[in-house]
């Protein structure tokens, strides 16, 4: 019988304390955003660690990557990675618009039978599939036409250079690179990037 008391008075005692304590710390907390909200949501699914990029491995292999294929580029007039790209485009949908690209230059360039043309390639295209990966909640805010009209330029410009424009993306991979950590980073820009428009 006294076990039963102590079990009693050490029950009621939780309850108080649960309901002193615990209960005003639940109701103090922020509760998740739903509707409107999400758009801040959506602005961290367009975020990427800046240890992605930090990875002295890959970058030099994509780097070295660029660098052998520039050899081979013909086409010096034009560029398919630069600042033409973000042409009305808001800046917090750079990200997403990198995302985009990002996706067209592994499946369309990366992943063809130019990948046995050159060393590291798969690695590479795995590294930029892998932050496409992470970014796969990433979406758009506001209206969308200036992204898709800047991306049918890109596409067509790389139809129009046929395969010369598959070399000259593998040889702006570098610029990739940069430009991605750029925009879906939290991180300083580095001064450097700027002039490569």
């Amino acid at each position: 019988m006294a076990s039963l008391k102590t079990l009693t008075k050490s029950f009621a005692g939780w309850v108080i304390f649960c309901c002193c304590c615990c209960l005003p710390l639940l109701l103090s907390s922020p509760l998740p955003l739903r509707g409107p909200g999400l758009a801040s949501t959506a602005h961290h699914a367009c975020r990427l660690r800046k240890i992605n990029f930090q990875q002295p491995y890959i970058r030099n292999r994509t780097y070295t990557l660029a660098k052998m294929a520039r050899a081979s580029d013909q086409d010096t007039d034009n560029r398919l990675i630069g600042q033409q790209l973000y042409v009305n485009v808001k800046e917090n949908n750079r990200c997403y618009m990198m995302k985009r690209i990002v996706e067209i230059v592994v499946r369309d360039v990366l992943l063809t039978k130019v990948k046995d043309q050159y060393p590291y390639i798969e690695e590479v295209a795995q590294f930029f599939a892998s932050l496409n990966s992470e970014l796969s909640r990433c979406k758009f805010s506001g209206h969308r036409e200036h992204i898709e009209r800047n991306l049918e330029e890109l596409k067509s410009k790389m139809k129009q250079l046929g395969e010369n424009g598959k070399t000259k993306a593998i040889g702006e991979l570098d610029l990739l690179f940069d430009y991605t950590e750029d925009a879906c980073t939290d991180a300083p820009k580095k001064g450097g990037n700027k002039k490569k428009n």
